[in-house]
């Protein structure tokens, strides 16, 4: 708390962080719908816990509830995904 006053005294501006509207777990995908106040934007967080790979994309608001229960069908956009290819699989038997 004093560090924001500290900040606010220089005359600084602090960015708000983003706010989660919504979250689940699908499987090893965690998937979450983020709010961003200070540019009022809405962020697809989709993050393959197995794996460790995952993107985030800019939705629309009207399309956010949908991208967010159907986030492959918004993959496509991704820039910084991780696919997981067939010799980087592991099958364990047992």
């Amino acid at each position: 708390m004093a560090d924001r006053a500290a900040s606010l005294a220089r005359g600084e501006r602090l960015s708000a962080p983003p706010r989660e509207l919504a979250q689940r777990l699908s499987g090893t995908a965690e998937v979450l719908l983020l709010w961003h106040p200070e540019s009022d934007r809405v962020e697809l967080s989709v993050h393959d816990l197995a794996t460790g790979g995952g993107c985030q994309i800019e939705v629309a608001p009207g399309d956010a509830i949908d991208a967010f229960y159907h986030p492959f069908a918004y993959a496509a956009r991704c820039e910084r995904s991780h696919r997981v290819g067939r010799d980087e699989t592991t099958i364990v038997d047992g």
